[in-house]
């Protein structure tokens, strides 16, 4: 359910803002969404699994806050954020 090292790494490669940043909102975003979309899969075959569906909501909530931080700051960064990563259709 949780995301392989190489994914990962992946992942900070392309929505990282310099060269060493692993912490920037883009970053945790594209991680959590990653996390989200393979929790969504895994429901797919356990709908009962209901402790996991606690932690999916979590990281729902989490990655709300953090668009909604992005939003404040530079609603334009967060245009292009949600697009890059499909998150609202």
């Amino acid at each position: 359910m949780s995301i392989n090292a190489e994914v990962k790494q992946d992942l900070i490669k392309k929505f990282a803002q310099t060269e060493n940043d692993t912490g920037s909102p883009e970053v945790q975003v594209a991680i959590l969404t990653t996390r989200i979309t393979n929790l969504s899969e895994h429901f797919k075959t356990h709908k009962k699994d209901n402790h996991s569906r606690r932690g999916l909501l979590k990281l729902v909530s989490q990655r709300r806050k953090i668009l909604d931080y992005v939003k404040s700051k530079n609603e334009e960064r967060y245009k292009t954020l949600i697009k890059q990563l499909g998150i609202r259709r």
